[in-house]
């Protein structure tokens, strides 16, 4: 498959990043400001210094001469007092900017909310316009899909992958036209609570294994791949934990795969620690089965003992459970550092200014658009698009082909962003195959899926 068109925003290189440095220069500028204007300050005891004082009855003119130079080069227009002034200003402004920014950012942002907000109010609102003009759309796009894409639905969908937060977007402003005043984190409350969680149940599958640790982002990708595969025994939903070793049996780090959704109940129904439940409560920012799962798995390989760093690799669902898991893990004392996101709608999850995460989504992939939002362009947050339509949801969102691809070409990228997070990573990329070593487990709800 061909990857093409890719870019990359946020981490190091990002916009956010540069409103931090213009931040910086505004302190390093006040700074500036104040070392002038104490050395202004300094001069000033020269014009009162006694012997300066003392000078003036045997040369009045002279003393007069030095007394007005001094006043003028300390008080005057271009004066280390107007200067030190001047460069005050100066870094309050570059302050003063970067506020201005990131709240031009933050209203675009709202705004876009908003705007999704009242179309579905309008909609709600005022149905029989709004089946007027859904039919005139709807008569247009099913001709579209019949003239462009010989009436294949999906083809059309993963090619507008925009119609996705665009409708999410409006679900809100719909309920609320209803009498359910909601916006979109409400609602995936109250999706949320139809689905109950439950205690998790987790078995070691095996003892732990030799392991070929990762050496790069395309590796990092194809360990996922292989844990999400159906073929692996006894259940794909398992998690990996692979303990990173140095060539002396020192653990640097550990990495966990976490595969994405399994199994899609109803409301109110439950299947696995990998099913539809969890999507929606990581999404609504809960604890959920699987999260405890793999706290219980990294304390278990002794990530609790170590200190040693954490990196948290997801897919789809297992992405928004590892982004929304780094706040508490790091609570509970295990040192998340890193987070790799493929596939995983996580624009709407709060994540910890010290760890680093990075975001790969395909744009065709409708699963990223399901949060109605685009990432954050944190410094420690770097999103990375790309192309690659398949012409099918199933093939956009796989990982193997897809996703590896892509990681692939991430491992080639000088996009500064991108070369910092690789940079970073050392101590899950430098491991001994010898000494290296992957233990799974099996993560279920109990009473539920919980293996024999």
């Amino acid at each position: 498959m061909t990857i093409s068109n890719i870019q990359v925003e946020g981490g190091a290189g990002g916009t956010e990043a540069k409103y931090d440095d213009l931040a910086s220069m505004g302190d390093l500028t006040g700074d500036v400001a104040d070392d002038t204007l104490k050395t202004a300050a300094a001069g000033h005891k020269f014009l009162v210094q006694p012997d300066v004082l003392a000078s003036s009855l045997l040369n009045p003119g002279g003393v007069v001469k030095f007394e007005a130079a001094m006043a003028v080069a300390l008080d005057g227009p271009n004066g280390l007092t107007a200067t030190s002034a001047g460069i005050g200003l100066r870094g309050e402004a570059l302050k003063a900017t970067r506020i201005a920014y990131e709240m031009a950012d933050e209203l675009a942002a709202k705004g876009l909310d908003a705007g999704r907000w009242f179309a579905g109010l309008a909609v709600a609102s005022n149905p029989l316009s709004a089946a007027g003009a859904a039919a005139v759309a709807g008569s247009a796009i099913a001709a579209d899909v019949y003239m462009n894409y010989d009436g294949n639905w999906e083809k059309w969908l993963v090619d507008h992958p925009g119609m996705v937060d665009t409708l999410i977007g409006m679900s809100p402003g719909m309920l609320s036209a209803l009498g359910i005043p909601v916006d979109l984190a409400t609602t995936l409350d109250l999706l949320a609570a139809t689905y109950p969680d439950g205690e998790a149940v987790v078995t070691n599958i095996g003892d732990p294994m030799k392991d070929n640790p990762p050496r790069d982002l395309e590796d990092l990708l194809n360990g996922l791949n292989e844990r999400n595969d159906p073929t692996v025994k006894p259940d794909p939903s398992n998690i990996d934990v692979r303990i990173i070793k140095d060539a002396n049996g020192n653990v640097t780090g550990y990495v966990v795969d976490v595969p994405g959704t399994k199994d899609w109940p109803m409301p109110g129904q439950v299947a696995s620690a990998n099913d539809l439940g969890v999507n929606v409560d990581a999404m609504a920012g809960n604890n959920t089965v699987l999260q405890k799962g793999i706290q219980e798995a990294l304390d278990r390989a002794g990530a609790d003992d170590t200190g040693a760093p954490v990196m948290l690799v997801g897919h789809s669902q297992g992405g928004i459970v590892a982004a929304q898991a780094t706040t508490d893990l790091k609570a509970n004392g295990y040192n998340v550092t890193h987070v790799v996101t493929a596939g995983s709608p996580v624009g709407r999850i709060e994540i910890p200014d010290d760890v680093q995460v990075l975001s790969i989504e395909n744009r065709n992939d409708i699963v990223p658009h399901l949060d109605a939002s685009d990432n954050p362009g944190n410094p420690n947050h770097t999103t990375v698009t790309f192309d690659n339509n398949t012409g099918s949801s199933s093939g956009n969102h796989a990982i193997g082909g897809n996703y590896t691809n892509a990681a692939g070409e991430l491992d080639k990228s000088s996009d500064p962003s991108v070369q910092r997070y690789r940079d970073s990573m050392g101590a899950f990329t430098g491991g001994d195959p010898d000494q290296s070593q992957m233990q799974r487990y099996h993560v279920a709800r109990k009473g539920v899926n919980e293996l024999p």
